[in-house]
């Protein structure tokens, strides 16, 4: 009686094993994905779009508005178009704290110094960086109503592209609010006498390299910085942009040569930047620069 009950005891228990796993293996079966089909919360590639030259069309709003042209602060909708989160003043992609107006530096600031990558200095202006990375509230340009200059302000936020140039329109914060650059790209040379300006995003012409765009820019101010933390540079500085399209995101990256204060070409981290496919995207009127010093002013000069 106990061997016939032990021996009915094991068959059920090994039906019931038998049944949970066959059971797991149908469930299995049905969860999984067909093949050859893309996974789940994974968009399906996208084609890169072409002009009728064949080059990629680099055309179209880029990482939405401002803040160097990155996707801090954005979020991508189930539609695929990039959607602003927080534009309340006083708040920072980086922020922890972005219910109000606050006073305090932007995260960003302290995750930079943990950032291996940083233009590398001769031993003789590291002093400098110093000094003014520490007495940034007075010294920075951004503070000054300056434009953060090439490289710092990034890509742009609204590329246009014909047949033998790009404009690349920025937003900006701090400074002009909106502008723009208008970059032949016929593979030119620069021009001898602009090439000796000092201007804050100085004279640059563009070629293609296969499916890259190369903008190679010279005749720079030394007004600006690479970046916060007292990152300056020379008038002698040269940057060289590299932008390429994959489907729906654009990559970008710069590198930096100015052998006046550097001791290596310092390249820049990649960005990329999805494209925003809302018909309706535009670039917003801004308010300008604020100047607070007309108390100050004596004179009578008519403008």
């Amino acid at each position: 009686m106990t061997c016939r009950f032990v021996r009915y005891t094991l068959i059920t228990a090994a039906a019931v094993v038998a049944g949970l796993t066959l059971t797991r293996s149908a469930e299995a079966q049905s969860a999984a994905p067909a093949r050859g089909a893309a996974p789940q919360n994974q968009t399906a590639p996208v084609p890169t779009p072409r002009t009728p030259d064949g080059k990629p069309d680099l055309s179209g709003f880029w990482g939405g508005a401002g803040g160097g042209g990155e996707d801090g602060g954005a979020q991508v909708d189930e539609k695929g178009n990039l959607v602003v989160l927080n534009k309340s003043r006083g708040c920072h992609p980086g922020m922890k704290i972005c219910t109000a107006p606050v006073n305090q530096s932007n995260d960003s600031t302290f995750v930079d110094r943990f950032d291996a990558n940083r233009p590398i200095y001769k031993p003789e202006y590291w002093a400098k960086v110093q000094e003014l990375d520490f007495n940034s509230n007075t010294v920075a340009p951004y503070f000054k109503c300056q434009p953060a200059g090439v490289p710092r302000m990034g890509a742009p936020t609204k590329i246009l592209q014909t047949a033998n140039e790009v404009v690349f329109l920025y937003v900006q914060q701090g400074a002009s609010p909106t502008d723009f650059r208008i970059i032949p790209t016929d593979g030119r040379p620069h021009d001898p006498i602009k090439a000796q300006d000092l201007l804050f995003y100085g004279h640059a012409v563009g070629k293609w390299e296969g499916d890259t765009l190369v903008v190679d820019a010279v005749g720079f101010n030394d007004l600006t910085w690479l970046g916060q933390g007292g990152y300056f540079h020379s008038d002698q500085m040269r940057v060289i942009e590299k932008f390429r399209r994959d489907g729906n995101t654009l990559h970008y990256q710069a590198t930096v040569i100015d052998p006046e204060v550097l001791v290596e070409p310092w390249v820049m981290n990649e960005r990329v930047l999805r494209l925003n496919a809302n018909k309706n995207a535009t670039i917003a009127e801004q308010n300008p620069c604020e100047e607070h010093d007309l108390g100050n002013l004596v004179g009578r000069i008519r403008h």
